[in-house]
């Protein structure tokens, strides 16, 4: 859980101390009084991002007609019920990803590249938090079933993921334990700490060389940025929690077992829900497992990790079982879609039509590795002008794109590995549709990540 709370009357004079300089600081975000902020909030805007890892069975996933009448594939059959407030989305692919497999997680959601030199970027959830983050008591929540989360900041940092359940639920909506004053000492603590390892570092940094300055200033930033999360979180105390009823707390305070993951994962979608309504947050991201790690499904009889099923071999077993993974994956966003759009935020309006929620991954097919043609659904986000009910089908608009290849039978062949291993339309990046996102949120730029064309939804 990213803990930097929205709105803090930041004491200019010890922010000049605390970046050891003597020039004139202009006025921040972090400084605007809370009622202030609150004052100029139009209508919230909400984004979740859920993670899938190691890509699709492609054959079973892959949707072939593009626009209005396209007919949903076996795996994204769940959604068919919610076909007026989703954008299936086909073609896009990250370049910096392309060949670096296993580690495609890391760029989802940043458009960067990876590579022993590269320096990983801000996310885009992590951008769309700056905005929203001067309204909400958090900016961000962080969910990942196993590895890391799908957060970095600015400076490259990723973020802390959260776990358990109910571990989740008490970090958004239960009183710190000692009390308040227990947890402003803690905080004050935390504080002066940071203050004193400042004026440490800024006597050291007189005897250091450019290079030494470089990397201090990277560290300085992020000593910075946990003053003001801390200095943030103080305020926030005296600010009261949401009230939950018994019947939300029943469904989102618990532990589940590692048995029962649609149990899981529906509990993670309660709670991001919950966050949204009570609007402690507008963003979230959730992580269905890292690609080295996912989970398997002993539920629905797969016992295998995910990883396994999707290097099958060619094995009809195991591509049965990770299509039937795939299905019961969707399944579950497809209860998060429902539940967004029976459950009316503070002004009475369906979460849904204000909340953008991204399903993917960024490995098309695991079996070969393929970072092309990355499996994506948009949802929701009609307030926020997105108007849905179309396949978009970057494959198509690719001027030597051949088609997708069927069999006898009319199924896709294993030729259409191809289209997932490498890009067919090379302009289509991911990149363009997260710029989108973020600007629908009211982020105010025209780039983002390796973006190189505007698109529209």
């Amino acid at each position: 859980m990213n803990i930097q709370t929205q709105s803090w009357l930041l004491n200019r004079r010890h922010a000049l101390k605390a970046l050891g300089s003597f020039i004139s600081l202009p006025m921040l975000e972090c400084m605007v009084p809370l009622r202030a902020a609150e004052s100029a909030t139009a209508a919230p805007k909400r984004s979740a991002f859920i993670y899938l890892a190691n890509g699709v069975h492609s054959l079973n996933y892959q949707i072939t007609k593009e626009g209005k009448d396209y007919q949903f594939s076996r795996s994204l059959k769940p959604l068919e019920k919610h076909r007026d407030v989703i954008t299936p989305i086909s073609g896009l692919h990250h370049p910096g990803a392309l060949s670096h497999h296993h580690n495609c997680i890391s760029v989802w959601l940043t458009g960067g590249k990876l590579g022993p030199s590269d320096h990983n970027t801000i996310s885009v959830d992590q951008k769309m938090a700056e905005i929203t983050a001067l309204h909400t008591r958090y900016p961000s929540m962080e969910v990942a079933i196993t590895q890391d989360s799908l957060a970095w900041t600015a400076d490259g940092v990723r973020l802390p993921a959260m776990r358990r359940c109910s571990e989740i639920f008490a970090s958004l909506f239960e009183e710190p334990k000692g009390g308040k004053m227990v947890q402003r000492r803690a905080l004050r603590r935390k504080g002066s700490v940071l203050d004193a390892n400042l004026a440490e570092v800024r006597q050291l940094e007189k005897k250091m060389g450019s290079e030494d300055k470089g990397r201090m200033e990277q560290y300085l930033t992020s000593v910075r940025e946990a003053e003001i999360r801390t200095r943030r979180a103080d305020a926030w105390l005296d600010t009261p929690l949401p009230s939950i009823s018994e019947a939300d707390r029943n469904r989102t305070n618990r532990d589940i077992a590692a048995t029962k993951a649609g149990d899981y994962f529906r509990s993670v979608y309660d709670l991001m829900v919950l966050a949204f309504q009570t609007d402690v947050t507008r963003v979230a991201t959730f992580s269905l497992g890292g690609e080295g790690d996912a989970i398997s499904i002993p539920e629905i009889g797969i016992t295998e990790s995910r990883h396994q099923l999707s290097h099958h071999g060619g094995d009809a077993g195991y591509m049965e079982k990770l299509t039937n993974y795939d299905t019961f994956a969707i399944e579950q966003f497809g209860y998060f879609i429902t539940r967004l759009s029976e459950t009316k935020d503070l002004s009475g309006k369906p979460l849904l039509g204000s909340t953008m929620a991204l399903f993917g991954s960024g490995m098309s097919y695991g079996h070969s590795h393929g970072n092309a043609n990355l499996p994506l659904v948009l949802a929701g986000g009609s307030d926020l002008g997105l108007k849905h009910g179309t396949h978009l089908d970057f494959n198509k608009s690719a001027k030597d794109f051949q088609g997708y290849t069927f069999g006898p039978d009319g199924a896709l062949t294993t030729a259409h590995y191809q289209v997932c291993s490498r890009p067919v339309n090379s302009d289509a990046h991911m990149s363009n549709l997260l710029l989108l996102m973020a600007q629908r949120m009211g982020v105010e730029t025209g780039q983002f990540g390796d973006n190189n064309k505007v698109i529209a939804i």
